[in-house]
């Protein structure tokens, strides 16, 4: 048997073997707003690198690549996705984005349009999506709030998605949220991101299940 007669039936032989050690780990694609872009903390310190840590603690073999921007809409997240989703093969997509349509009175319907066309998009490519709910401030009213809180599970319903109802729990209705949000009272602090992780992570890890 020659060299290349050798190689051929090694190939031939261990298929199963070589692609376990030559398959990526699972990529977890995070495309959100200021939220998830460490908008005002220092680096390291959000959610999404936090992310990163806890996997590497629990032993989970998986990829983040966080592409949030901050003051993205719903809208310009649906522009970005087509080419992230085709660069990069995500195993999981977390949508994160509402907010800034909710703080700048963009439609609501609109909102719903691109959260549906996100998740359907990243599920037609072979992804499971996370979708993370938001609320608004009283001062913007509350059959406003009420309506727009009501879009992420409807939109997760509709399109069969995984859902994280409020990604600031126990952050925003905390008795303590005057100390875990920026001077601004919009972002969180770097204080607020460990609990925001942990509203993120159980869904996150059934996902990630087989």
């Amino acid at each position: 048997m020659n060299r290349r007669d050798c190689i051929r039936f090694l190939l031939a032989a261990a298929p199963a073997g070589l692609a376990a050690q030559t398959a990526a780990p699972p990529l977890i694609l995070v495309l959100g707003d200021s939220m998830s872009a460490e908008y005002g903390i220092a680096r390291g310190s959000g959610w999404v690198a936090l992310l990163e840590k806890r996997l590497a603690r629990e032993h989970i073999a998986a990829r983040v690549l966080n592409a949030s921007v901050s003051g993205d809409t719903t809208a310009g997240g649906r522009a970005r996705l087509p080419a992230l989703l085709k660069t990069h093969h995500p195993a999981i997509v977390v949508i994160e984005l509402g907010g800034n349509d909710a703080l700048r009175g963009l439609s609501l319907d609109m909102t719903e349009a691109n959260l549906s066309a996100m998740t359907q998009a990243a599920q037609a490519a072979g992804a499971r999506v996370l979708l993370a709910g938001m609320q608004m401030p009283p001062n913007y009213g509350a059959d406003f709030g009420r309506r727009f809180f009501a879009l992420y599970p409807k939109v997760a319903k509709a399109q069969q998605a995984a859902l994280v109802p409020f990604l600031l729990k126990g952050v925003a209705d905390s008795d303590k949220a005057r100390a875990l949000f920026q001077p601004d009272r919009i972002h969180p602090a770097a204080e607020a991101h460990p609990i925001i992780l942990d509203n993120v992570w159980p869904e996150l890890r059934r996902l990630l299940k087989p």
